[in-house]
């Protein structure tokens, strides 16, 4: 079941960030500080097995666009993966953002050999390639932008 997140998924949203390896320890407060204030327009939603969040994803909109949103991470817990559960999230959060009469949605990843499989994962959900900005993130570790048209 996905759904957008309630007070009761923080704990277990964090571990899931963790765990994916998506996320260093240091950068965990902040996730959290992220998750527990979320701003106005941030939106939350975890994938569940029983009341657990074994997904989660963290979307905006972009400001000053019309209609465009940024999925700043989707993760699932390894011991559910390669089970179709990203896929899935995602799908979810596409038929969301077309109920809401949005656009576009936009995604940006890493461009080191390491996070190819995710390169490949937006690729094939119908995500396009739309850019690298070099070096983004630190000394040889670009920025890939990828965006999805939402019918």
């Amino acid at each position: 079941m996905i759904r957008r997140i309630i007070d009761t998924d923080y704990e277990g949203i964090v571990e899931v960030a963790l765990r994916s390896g998506l996320f260093d320890d240091d950068q965990l407060d902040v996730l959290s500080a992220m998750i527990r204030e979320p701003s106005e327009q941030d939106v939350w939603f975890a994938d569940l097995t029983g009341d657990r969040p074994t997904g989660v994803a963290y979307l905006a909109p972009e400001k000053f666009t019309e209609g465009t949103w940024n999925l700043y991470f989707i993760a699932v817990h390894p011991d559910n993966q390669r089970r179709g559960r990203g896929k899935s999230i995602l799908e979810f959060i596409c038929d969301w953002l077309i109920r809401q009469e949005q656009r576009m949605l936009i995604v940006e990843t890493a461009g080191i050999p390491d996070f190819q499989y995710v390169r490949d994962f937006y690729a094939a959900n119908g995500f396009e390639n739309e850019g690298r900005i070099r070096d983004f993130y630190a000394e040889g570790v670009d920025k890939v932008i990828f965006r999805k048209l939402l019918p």
